[in-house]
């Protein structure tokens, strides 16, 4: 059998046509790779809590991952022996591969996944798979990152994952909380449109899907989760966190480039060259409007309440034509909040100015307007490079997912 190719083994006790049933709502996936140590133990968990506490139809898919310690043979037993199982081999490793072959076949309205370790608590598949199911978001994922979440694990690996999500956030403007937990799921008309662009077939598979579906304007919906670290995990974390940061280098690359972006309907927003000459645009306006309105207001005020007041209002004015032109972000959602982190950029353009000027006056008591007028406008021309960047990665980060990203609160009861 060649790498990559697959072998399928449905339950002894359901026929094809169960199997292949349109009406199917929820498939799991648990990839698998020599865990037959674990692999009954757990599947006779996952299967009795759906049959018991899961209202979609299920089925549970076994990928096995060219395992050799006949975790193959033990899959295919329980796919025998209970009915909603599966079993699917591939003769090549990789989380991502499984994932994609089992998703890309699967006839079910929603496609999840979860480690075999089962470290999430199943409580957290309802939240997960529900607002899938209800068309409310697209993806969903497990969190243990986030606000309500209990996580149980030793400080090496949260200092990892922290550190880690926080690349992705400030690299690639993320703005989901835990990339690699494993609990996930998807809407399979997302993944149909996803899986093409989704180019890693291993462990950053997961941030890859993410990253390209916040790019796509999708709705992503985090659910915190009871998590407990598995002692026995055999990840290498070393290597894993190498060929994560490859692959963030990779996506980094893609979103310089402009390359790998969906085309969602109605979106206008211009890729990073377009967003640099835009703010840049707008930034000349700013500035010149700052000068003229210092020079009015030097008459009966002194330099630094003129250069506050003036740098408050071109701020304002800065904040909402970036806004609308530069990162195309529409209607009144978010608006407040949007001005409120922008005056906090102000803030520190504030404090950059005003030890320009400080330093100005401690240099010269009583330097001409001309002279204070062009180190205030060096000022904030090094202030407008650090207003690009606060305002990329954070104030209107991933703008296209801002306004979609869920949290928990906002599901309907």
């Amino acid at each position: 059998m060649v790498p990559g190719a697959l072998t399928r083994s449905l339950s002894a006790s359901a026929s094809p046509q169960a199997a292949e049933d349109p009406g199917l709502e929820v498939e799991i996936v648990v990839p698998v790779h020599n865990e037959v140590a674990t692999l009954a133990r757990s599947i006779y968990r996952l299967h009795a809590y759906l049959l018991s506490a899961f209202p979609f139809s299920f089925r549970v898919t076994i990928a096995d991952n060219a395992s050799s310690d006949g975790t193959w043979e033990a899959a295919l037993g329980l796919a025998s022996e209970l009915r909603e199982v599966t079993a699917l081999r591939l003769e090549a490793k990789g989380r991502g591969r499984a994932l994609e072959a089992v998703w890309s076949t699967s006839e079910a309205k929603v496609l999840a996944y979860m480690d075999v370790d089962l470290s999430t608590d199943l409580s957290g598949l309802l939240p997960l798979v529900a607002p899938l199911v209800s068309g409310h978001s697209d993806l969903a994922i497990g969190s243990r990152l986030t606000r309500g979440a209990r996580v149980v694990r030793g400080p090496k690996r949260e200092l990892i994952s922290r550190c880690y999500n926080t690349i992705l956030h400030v690299v690639l403007g993320t703005r989901f909380s835990d990339a690699q937990c494993g609990f996930k799921a998807i809407r399979a008309e997302s993944a149909r449109e996803l899986l093409p662009l989704v180019r890693d077939r291993a462990w950053f598979f997961d941030t890859e899907l993410l990253v390209r579906a916040e790019r796509a304007g999708m709705r992503i919906y985090e659910v915190p989760v009871d998590w407990v670290d598995d002692p026995d995990s055999r990840v290498d974390i070393l290597a894993t966190a190498l060929e994560d940061l490859r692959g963030v280098a990779r996506l980094a690359r893609d979103r310089r480039g402009g390359r790998a972006r969906v085309a969602v309907p109605g979106s206008e927003l211009p890729g990073f060259r377009g967003q640099v000459a835009r703010f840049a645009a707008i930034g000349v306006v700013s500035t010149l409007a700052y000068g003229l309105l210092y020079l009015a207001l030097r008459g009966a005020l002194d330099a630094e309440a003129a250069n506050a007041i003036a740098l408050l209002v071109t701020a304002i004015g800065n904040t909402a034509a970036n806004r609308r032109l530069t990162f195309a972000i529409r209607g009144g959602a978010r608006a407040v909040r949007h001005q409120l982190q922008g005056l906090v950029v102000f803030g520190l353009a504030l404090a950059l100015t005003s030890a320009a000027l400080y330093g100005l006056h401690a240099f010269s008591p009583h330097p001409a307007r001309a002279v204070e007028l062009v180190v205030l406008v060096a000022a904030n021309l090094l202030a407008t490079v650090l207003r690009f960047v606060l305002l990329r990665s954070w104030v209107f980060s991933a703008r296209r997912s801002a306004p979609l990203l869920a949290s928990t609160n906002e599901l309907p009861r």
